[in-house]
């Protein structure tokens, strides 16, 4: 009975067109193209700047730093730390969390761990001494930049390295502590305990200060990453520039005829969705059919639909 049943599902799911499959597959290596290309990033981030100037901004990587200090000439090195802690947030996941931890939080994880242990044995064969300088501003911009960017790829991609982002969910589900508060708890936790551990205040006050300034710098990213543009057009000439956006944007258009108030004159409305890059192509488009159209052009975070994200996402 479940065989009939899965095979009458999968006989009434339409087929998908050789093109489609192409794009789908293009689609996926892309996709785990970036998703490792912030693994680097964050590896990066951390190896080279995060962890040789002791700046815990928070995560397991502040709290791995913290241990590492004590730790020090003995097997148990930042990266293995890292690794151990994850490793132990990643089963508790999945007893409390079940789905809520995910495969991809897993293999970010691990990804990081292996990339870590690889700039060591790099780094080490090269006899690189780090920190990279004795500019401990400059170090603390890039640890920043590099860790902050890499957060927001990851979490655009639906997913992250795990840590601390565990726990907050589990206080969330258990509690009624909203998951940003608990995050910035945590983090800011880990964060002021780098004044009484290391003994520094500058170290103490880049610590706190990189908390604050990677929470900015990942909502600014993902906001950039998810940018598009909601394009409002009013003109005479409604065939042409509706061809260019389905055939040659293979986007999609709705119009809807309207009257000028001061006018009078009837006009077409033409509402349409792309990426600002496509935004460009369209206005020059638009400039060569009708120069006398209006053009209203609006930043937008969030779209919801065919060719754009679904309601699941």
């Amino acid at each position: 009975m479940k065989k009939k049943k899965e095979k009458a599902e999968k006989a009434e799911k339409p087929q998908l067109t050789k093109e489609e499959r192409r794009k789908k597959i293009r689609t996926g290596v892309l996709y785990w193209v970036i998703l490792n290309f912030g693994v680097l990033l964050l590896a990066v981030g951390v190896y080279l700047f995060k962890s040789p100037n002791n700046f815990a901004t928070g995560g397991v990587s502040g709290i791995s730093i913290i241990i590492a200090k004590y730790t020090k000439g003995t097997f148990f090195t930042q990266p293995v730390i890292n690794f151990i802690i994850n490793g132990v947030l990643l089963v508790i996941g999945f007893i409390f969390l079940g789905k809520g931890c995910t495969f991809k939080t897993a293999y970010c994880s691990l990804m990081y761990t292996i990339e870590m242990y690889a700039l060591q044995w790099i780094f080490e064969a090269a006899h690189v001494q780090l920190p990279l300088t004795d500019n401990k501003f400059l170090e603390f911009v890039y640890a920043m930049m590099l860790t902050g960017i890499a957060a927001a790829i990851l979490f655009h991609c639906k997913a992250s390295s795990g840590g601390t982002d565990i726990i907050a969910l589990i206080v969330k589900k258990y509690t009624k502590l909203n998951i940003g508060i608990a995050l910035i708890v945590s983090d800011f936790v880990i964060a002021a305990s780098t004044f009484f551990i290391f003994q520094d205040i500058a170290t103490g006050l880049y610590s706190l200060l990189g908390l604050l300034f990677k929470s900015m710098l990942v909502d600014t990213v993902i906001d950039s990453i998810g940018k598009s543009k909601a394009v409002t057009i009013i003109t005479s000439h409604p065939e042409i520039i509706s061809k260019f956006i389905i055939e040659g944007m293979h986007r999609g258009v709705t119009s809807y005829k309207a009257q000028g108030g001061y006018t009078g004159e009837e006009k077409t409305v033409i509402l349409t969705v792309c990426k600002p890059r496509e935004a460009i192509k369209l206005k020059i488009r638009i400039h060569n059919a009708d120069p006398t159209a209006f053009v209203i052009l609006n930043n937008t975070n969030e779209i919801i639909g065919k060719g754009f994200r679904s309601f699941s996402d």
